[in-house]
């Protein structure tokens, strides 16, 4: 994926966080999604679409476009700007409480979000696996804790995130919280490559919150945070 294709796409008002297109980037170029056109995708926790956007000009699927906090008519505006209006569909339903068909989506991409509502054990299976196809494939990417200091988050990362630093978790106990099941056949975590670039394109940003991150990013996010990419994939039906 050429991320320079997209620059235009990338600002400080779609940007939520570190720069999520570089997270998008390296889930599909280690695991490359081969979808047709009627092929649904779940982008889960896309705010402001910028993710939608990428996920349906590099796939050529259809986007089903999900958010809690982004209005649905907010990112509609945004897609037929875009040019994608037709093949992206945009939703704002919580995670916990989904109403999508049983099997509907080929894959699941989950963008700098998933940890918000997923840390607890049981949660793919209850919530996202039987919305899932068979052979499916769920990417997700989220910012955590590297594997060493795996269960002191809030011990080490309180100061900048209050009482959330219980979300970020190491790649080795995402691989836990997941968990098997008979439809599962892998679940691969590890700490992403792109943590410096996606860093340093948010706090180049004016944006108030990358302000406020910039003070913590030497002494806390830099030392003991990771991007944590999580990828599982789903057996073929029998």
């Amino acid at each position: 994926m050429n991320i320079g294709n997209y620059k235009a796409y990338i600002s400080a008002e779609t940007m939520m966080g570190p720069n999520s297109v570089r997270i998008l980037a390296e889930l599909f170029d280690k695991f490359p999604l081969q979808l047709l056109s009627d092929d649904i995708i779940l982008d889960l926790g896309c705010g402001t679409g910028l993710t939608s956007l990428i996920i349906a000009k590099e796939t050529r699927a259809k986007v089903f476009a999900n958010d809690l906090w982004v209005s649905a008519e907010e990112n509609r505006k945004r897609f037929v700007e875009w040019g994608v209006g037709e093949q992206i569909t945009p939703i704002c339903e919580d995670a916990n409480n989904l109403r999508f068909e049983k099997e509907q989506f080929r894959a699941l991409i989950s963008i700098d979000s998933y940890h918000y509502f997923a840390g607890s054990k049981g949660f793919f299976q209850e919530k996202i696996l039987p919305f899932m196809k068979d052979n499916g494939v769920v990417l997700i990417g989220v910012p955590g804790l590297k594997d060493e200091y795996t269960g002191c988050s809030e011990e080490l990362l309180s100061d900048w995130l209050g009482k959330d630093a219980y979300m970020f978790k190491s790649p080795k106990l995402w691989k836990e919280l997941i968990g098997g099941n008979d439809r599962i056949e892998l679940v691969r975590t590890w700490e992403m490559d792109c943590f410096s670039k996606a860093w340093n394109d948010w706090l180049a940003t004016n944006n108030k919150f990358a302000l406020r991150d910039r003070q913590y990013f030497e002494t806390i996010i830099k030392p003991y945070t990771c991007f944590v990419g999580i990828c599982i994939k789903l057996k073929r039906a029998l």
